[in-house]
């Protein structure tokens, strides 16, 4: 049973490699593995937690589930956007760690196949920390975000203490 239960893993994670959830901040287009992706819902109440950083906007209930949500504009240091209609939650899962991302608007699903992905340039050291690579797709640009650096360990512990306390 396990042997199944063990390929049955293997076979998703072929079907998910090379595959990504695009989207938009202003005039650049991003993308996100898509193993990563746990769903995609519009913007709802958010409710403020107090000594947080300030691109963490709150929390949201999905479900019965607290989930912490990030301004991804603020966190790229962009100037704040009001959300509207067009405006999702991309809720991502890092390590059993649920994180919504805030983002103008959700495009598609698009394979980038590995050797279309190029390092990020090394402008400077702290420039490109959030970026993973990036995909070319026709004559387009998309910046692949790495996931696992959206949120560093000091915050990840001010919010773990926030939302324990």
């Amino acid at each position: 049973m396990a042997q199944i239960d063990v390929l049955e893993l293997m076979e998703q994670e072929d079907t998910q490699k090379g595959k990504f959830l695009t989207f938009s901040m202003g005039s650049e287009m991003y993308g996100i593995e898509i193993q990563y992706v746990i769903e995609i819902i519009g913007i709802q109440a958010i409710t403020e937690v107090p000594e947080l950083p300030e691109y963490i906007k709150g929390i949201i209930n999905l479900r019965g589930k607290i989930i912490p949500v990030m301004d991804v504009r603020l966190r790229f240091y962009k100037p704040f956007m009001e959300y509207n209609d067009r405006t999702c939650i991309i809720v991502i899962d890092i390590d059993d760690t649920y994180i919504g991302l805030i983002v103008d608007s959700v495009s598609e699903v698009l394979s980038i196949p590995e050797g279309e992905i190029v390092d990020p340039p090394e402008v400077n050291k702290t420039g490109n920390r959030y970026i993973k690579g990036i995909g070319k797709v026709d004559n387009e640009m998309k910046l692949i975000l790495d996931c696992y650096r959206l949120l560093n360990d000091r915050d990840k512990e001010k919010l773990d203490n926030s939302l324990l306390d």
